[in-house]
């Protein structure tokens, strides 16, 4: 994240929403209004469960992607991160398996290893996570008398590698999950980003047992620093995350959950999804055509049907770290491979975002990037490698 505070560097690291097309006249609006008419809730503390107001309008935007919920085992919390993190601090206890995706959001993994959990990680392919190695994990791990708390899985254009998990591969997860009693805690930031296809049952929608945990954020879709997510869970499960939750910050910010609501109340948030759908999806061609013309022969990347991020793999034995160090040097910036992985994978990879930088400034990181790399190359060759 400090990269992006370096005006030289084109940062294709971060994986930032386009806020400066945030309409200002709308913000200023909704400022004004709460000041005018809820100045004093707006500053006071709130129900720890969060706003039933914006509670209702979570089940609203989840209806978006074909998922009816009940709003009362909705909890509001601070951020997306902060759920992820409530769904941790009730579930594990030091030398707990977790189950995560091969390769994994990093502020998970993060939050997981901070309770001392092992993370095992599960083969994904081009349709997301394999359920035969869910399986086969399970199995392996039985032999040794261990069971994993939960399986996370962001289902929807993971970061980071910006695939999607298949609508077979859905029904079959969730069915294992009902099989092996496991919990499935669902992440779904990116889902309304969605650029092409159409719009997949959630694992949410498919869990008839009460086996998923499902994630959700404001921030991908309005902005990340209003700091607003929300978890929806089970009822067995709901108590015990809203005490940790009350242990944590009391209560999520009263004006950040006003403004999200007046937000969404408005009507404008479809206008503006749709906004950020063309704008990011003009960024990933961009992309796209650039690693096609600047990347060597022998690189693979994912091709993302929708939010943030591109998986690239290179050839030729190049250590991501490595290159990272010289890519800073000429002045752009990615997420090296081994970041998302807890065990070592992923140091021929990097994951590059493509919602922030404008178009031009995209193709000139990839060209400069395209150059150390055939640099990299070249030295290797040379040196016998």
């Amino acid at each position: 994240m400090s990269l992006t505070a370096r005006p030289e560097v084109i940062s294709l690291a971060g994986g930032l929403p386009a806020t400066d097309c945030f309409p200002a006249e709308l913000l200023e609006e909704i400022g004004a209004r709460i000041a005018r008419t809820q100045c004093a809730l707006s500053l006071q503390y709130g129900p720890t469960e969060g706003f039933d107001v914006l509670k209702l309008d979570v089940a609203h935007v989840m209806a978006e992607e074909w998922t009816q919920i009940d709003p009362q085992r909705v909890i509001i919390t601070t951020g997306g991160q902060q759920a992820i993190d409530l769904v941790a601090k009730a579930f594990l206890d030091p030398g707990d398996v977790v189950l995560a995706e091969s390769p994994a959001y990093p502020g998970a993994l993060t939050t997981f290893l901070s309770y001392q959990a092992d993370v095992v990680h599960v083969p994904m392919d081009e349709d997301g996570i394999i359920p035969e190695g869910v399986e086969e994990t399970l199995d392996r791990l039985a032999v040794h008398g261990r069971r994993p708390k939960f399986l996370y899985v962001v289902p929807n254009f993971s970061n980071p590698s910006g695939v999607s998990l298949s609508l077979e591969r859905r029904r079959r997860l969730v069915d294992l999950a009902a099989e092996r009693d496991l919990l499935l805690v669902e992440d779904n930031p990116y889902g309304l980003l969605r650029f092409e296809g159409g719009i997949p049952p959630t694992l949410l929608s498919l869990d008839r047992a009460g086996s998923v945990v499902y994630v959700g954020s404001f921030s991908k879709i309005i902005s990340p620093g209003i700091r607003t997510g929300y978890v929806v869970a089970p009822t067995a499960v709901y108590q015990k995350l809203v005490l940790g939750k009350q242990a944590a910050d009391l209560c999520s910010s009263t004006l950040n959950q006003l403004f999200v609501h007046e937000f969404v109340a408005s009507g404008m948030w479809k206008d503006y999804i749709s906004r950020l759908r063309s704008l990011y999806v003009s960024r990933r061609d961009t992309l796209l055509r650039a690693l096609k013309k600047e990347f060597p022969e022998g690189a693979e990347w994912t091709h993302p049907q929708g939010g943030f991020f591109v998986w690239a793999t290179l050839p030729g034995g190049i250590h991501t770290g490595d290159l990272l160090v010289k890519a800073i040097d000429e002045n752009v910036a990615f997420v090296r491979g081994d970041a998302f992985f807890v065990d070592g994978q992923g140091t021929a990879s990097m994951r590059l975002s493509f919602s922030y930088m404008k178009e031009e400034l995209i193709e000139e990181g990839v060209k400069r990037l395209g150059r150390v790399i055939r640099d990299q190359l070249e030295l290797s060759r040379a040196l016998g490698f």
